[in-house]
């Protein structure tokens, strides 16, 4: 079974699972699905909107795919949960992606 089939037949189970929500997501951006990627993250959000890690990978996801104002608000969506769950980390690097791709205000 490949690994998209088997974190569908999880989500199944469990629609709630985030880290499964999570990791189809980043299987289909790893194979350059990148509507259904964004889906995906975009689901996963709306669910779980501190899963910081995701707010990450989708802005990546849309830098890759040149929707930079896509990117931004994924980025600035998840500048505000790390602020919230105190994920330093995670904070700096996108603000350092922010920075890098020209898009801080």
């Amino acid at each position: 079974m490949d690994k998209i089939a088997l974190l569908n037949e999880i989500l199944a189970q469990n629609p709630a699972d985030a880290f499964a929500r999570y990791g189809l997501a980043m299987e289909y951006a790893g194979r350059g699905e990148t509507e259904t990627a964004v889906a995906e993250f975009s689901r996963l959000l709306e669910e779980h909107p501190d899963y910081t890690a995701g707010y990450f990978m989708a802005a990546q996801t849309l830098a890759k795919a040149e929707r930079l104002d896509e990117a931004r608000l994924r980025l600035t969506q998840g500048i505000a949960s790390a602020r919230r769950t105190g994920n330093l980390h995670a904070l700096s690097e996108m603000q350092a992606m922010l920075d890098d791709l020209g898009l801080r205000d």
